[in-house]
């Protein structure tokens, strides 16, 4: 039977706070960008100013994709634009607001060394992002029939 040394104890620590701050330093990033993106007015397409092509879906079908105006949305919620992003995207303005809370959390526990509050379980965790499909799906049918 083999027991962990202080060494290898610590070198955990350091392991979970150094992926804690890169997940925390990564939404910052994130966050960062949309503060630099300028809202698109159409609600979609704010994506093509990091360089990335117009979207294939929209281009092919001539309508919109259920990811249309994630960006957009994240771009308006950075600014407090909270009716705007909802407009855009209501799951990218879900997930935006996740991004915030999380980068927050994860920050926080790399800094102070250890784990504030108990992390979600593996089941809570697919529920929520089943929400966050059925609600960002949901937003795009009605789009689609508002549309229509």
């Amino acid at each position: 039977m083999t027991y962990a040394t202080s060494n290898d104890s610590g070198r955990r620590v350091l392991a979970v706070r150094g992926g804690l701050a890169v997940l925390g330093l990564g939404l910052a990033t994130l966050l960062a960008t949309a503060v630099w993106l300028e809202p698109n007015p159409r609600g979609r397409g704010t994506h093509q100013q990091l360089g990335l092509p117009p979207c294939s879906f929209v281009m092919l079908f001539d309508m919109p994709c259920p990811a249309c105006g994630m960006t957009t949305s994240w771009a308006h919620f950075v600014r407090g634009q909270l009716p705007s992003a909802l407009r855009a995207n209501i799951g990218g303005t879900l997930l935006a607001a996740v991004a915030v809370v999380v980068m927050v959390w994860s920050l926080a526990c790399a800094v102070a060394g250890r784990i504030w509050l108990r992390l979600p379980s593996d089941r809570v965790l697919v529920l929520l992002a089943a929400i966050v499909i059925v609600i960002t799906l949901t937003d795009w049918i009605v789009k689609l029939v508002s549309a229509a």
